[in-house]
């Protein structure tokens, strides 16, 4: 029996690779997480940087409380199992008119995991539309792992601008379309990306990512990936 999820939602995330929207945050609760956001940025003169934005969760307490919302925790219950690591946590941010973008690509490929077992929830703190550069989807493609090559783009927010190397068919691709609040979830291998916030005085996009895996998963010694990034905070269940 699932928890939040239906058992034709949690069947419809295994065909397509994602879900959404899941009904995370209450108005209230989202204007508070984004007002201790803009609060932080506000001591430090601007938007949050570098080393800050990613695992996050081990450096403000608002986003451990986040991370452990009931709601949240239930979803992914319902995906994964009742045994829930968080290992990673990011801030993805666009400015108004901002060229920042993420290329087509599946996480899967850099991330060092040894099985499909992760999934990511992904919660609008503003809304995403697709003004604003909201991620798109193209549905089924996690039951296949694809070359990808680096570019190093200086407008791609991927750390080495990498992206998938075969043609992806974009008539196929979903907009991830959420209100404040709402969350997506996605399988880890998804093909997906998100282009440049095209607004002009809207405001900016602003999303906390977090990355949930069942508590056996183990990292696979992927050079890549530092010991602390194979780390994780146990949220629900034990450490088995």
């Amino acid at each position: 029996m699932t928890k939040l999820l239906s058992e034709n939602e949690v069947a419809g995330y295994r065909a397509r690779g994602y879900h959404f929207p899941v009904n995370a945050l209450s108005e209230s609760e989202v204007a508070e997480f984004r007002g201790k956001l803009e609060d932080y940025e506000a001591r430090t003169g601007g938007p949050i940087q570098g080393e800050m934005r990613h695992r996050s969760h081990v450096l403000f307490p608002w986003i451990n409380e986040m991370i452990r919302h009931p709601k949240i925790l239930d979803a992914i219950e319902d995906l994964l199992g009742p045994d829930i690591l968080c290992w990673n946590t990011s801030f993805f941010i666009k400015e108004p008119r901002d060229p920042g973008f993420v290329s087509w690509h599946q996480d899967a490929t850099y991330w060092g995991l040894d099985s499909s077992d992760v999934a990511t929830a992904w919660i609008a703190m503003s809304p995403a539309n697709k003004v604003s550069g909201c991620m798109k989807f193209v549905p089924g493609t996690h039951k296949q792992q694809v070359k990808h090559e680096d570019t190093f783009d200086h407008n791609n927010l991927l750390t080495r601008g990498q992206e998938i190397a075969v043609e992806v068919d974009e008539s196929k691709a979903v907009f991830v379309e959420l209100k404040p609040g709402e969350a997506s979830l996605r399988h880890r291998a998804i093909d997906r990306e998100s282009s440049e916030h095209a607004g002009g005085h809207h405001e900016r996009r602003r999303d906390r990512l977090s990355r949930e895996r069942q508590e056996h998963e183990r990292g696979t010694g992927d050079e890549e990936r530092s010991e602390d990034d194979r780390s994780g905070t146990i949220r629900r269940g034990r450490d088995r």
